[in-house]
């Protein structure tokens, strides 16, 4: 079926969940999840073909990579929805004029959502399970070196529809990898409604320069952590751990770390210990640190160049720079940073509100890794994306992102 075929095949299939209950939808949704499960061994046979063929580093591949932990997440994640309340019909708000006309304010499904995606197989039953609780058809377009993962999940994803009989077209799989898709998809005016692409900062870019639908801009995470002079540094260390070798190939994980002059001579040597000493002597991946000239002054480490604080690394790097004051920081991340995550580190509680009020990014975070910016931890289920604009959506998206609204105005015969 071409790009084209398809597109017109999901709008088609979009009444079927324009009346759909919650009931429905939420017997569609654990369907699929059973589904997932059950088709598990078909799904990591996909997986491993799409491994063998990758030719990429450890961190990419882990972000490739499933296992029956993963599946069994991803099930539980399309639980997790079926389980939160439906937005569509929310009432958001209520007018009543003094003529008599009651004006309500009113969710409802975007329509058709089309999802460009890079290595993540995960995000497949992550964007249908959200799509189909807020009553929007899913189209998605995956990378090529995940395609026999993300196609295995669809199918899994289809017979769940069809177990419950809707329409398998609710949920699609693009099966062109090809540039062509893309733009297919990204041009798609009365055919796609709502378009979110995640992954790198080239996919982005090409998203919004090229796209004629409907763009929500996802984020690239240059995320910083900045450790303040009143900062608890055992507390900080924990952080910077979490936030840049839980999981680096991800866009919540750090990438830049700033350091108050007041603590560089005691923080830095405990960091390089922590995050390099440390995690080669357990047979960790160290952890390369590029130093700006004041942090190069008190530890070894790669000389950063000016390139690498505008660097989304996902990978085990991080850029290191001292700063002279919370403000210095915040003007640092303003400076680079992509509007995603970032976090201070300080137990002043009104050094933190200054922080949090001048960085203008999706989420600001005092005291905590940067690493819970996620739909799944933000309490929404699974997510969609990160959003890193302002109009529409902001951060996690969630059930409540994927709706737009209408106005509802009842009458008893008032004319104008």
């Amino acid at each position: 079926m071409t790009t084209q075929e398809l597109l017109k095949a999901a709008r088609s299939a979009r009444p079927a969940l324009m009346g759909a209950s919650t009931d429905i939808k939420n017997e569609a949704l654990l369907s699929m999840a059973d589904s997932l499960w059950a088709r598990r061994g078909e799904i990591l046979a996909a997986n491993a073909q799409d491994l063998e063929a990758a030719h990429t580093g450890a961190v990419l591949l882990d972000r490739l990579a499933l296992t029956e932990e993963r599946i069994a997440g991803m099930a539980e994640g399309v639980r997790q929805v079926a389980a939160l309340p439906d937005p569509v019909g929310r009432v958001l708000r209520t007018v009543e004029r003094p003529n008599g006309l009651v004006i309500r304010q009113v969710a409802v499904p975007m329509g058709v959502v089309a999802i460009i995606y890079e290595s993540r197989p995960n995000v497949t039953s992550d964007a249908a399970a959200l799509a189909l609780k807020s009553g929007s058809v899913c189209v998605l377009r995956g990378g090529k070196e995940a395609f026999r993962s993300a196609n295995a999940i669809t199918e899994a994803l289809r017979a769940g529809l069809e177990a419950v009989k809707l329409p398998r077209e609710l949920v699609s799989l693009v099966q062109d990898t090809t540039r062509q898709s893309a733009h297919e998809l990204m041009t798609a005016v009365g055919l796609v409604d709502l378009l979110i692409p995640r992954g790198g900062a080239g996919l982005i870019r090409s998203c919004v320069e090229n796209a004629l639908v409907p763009c929500i801009q996802t984020g690239t995470g240059i995320c910083h952590v900045y450790v303040d002079a009143e900062a608890e540094l055992g507390m900080a260390l924990d952080i910077i751990e979490n936030a840049k070798t839980s999981r680096p190939s991800v866009c919540n994980a750090e990438e830049v770390c700033l350091v108050h002059a007041g603590v560089a001579a005691e923080f830095l040597p405990r960091l390089k210990k922590r995050l390099v000493e440390d995690r080669a002597a357990q047979g960790l991946a160290p952890v390369e640190l590029r130093l700006d000239s004041r942090a190069a002054a008190v530890i070894d480490g790669t000389p950063a160049g000016e390139a690498d604080f505008h660097t989304e690394f996902l990978d085990y790097i991080l850029a290191v720079a001292v700063v002279d004051s919370p403000q210095a920081a915040a003007a640092h991340i303003s400076a680079h940073s992509t509007g995603h995550s970032d976090a201070i580190v300080t137990a002043n509680a009104a050094t933190a509100a200054a922080f949090i009020a001048q960085v203008d990014s999706a989420a600001v975070y005092w005291n905590a890794s940067t690493r819970f910016t996620d739909g799944g931890e933000f309490g929404l289920g699974c997510e969609m994306g990160i959003s890193t604009q302002k109009l529409h959506a902001r951060g996690p998206m969630g059930l409540e992102e994927l709706c737009s609204y209408k106005y509802v105005v009842t009458g008893n015969g008032q004319t104008r």
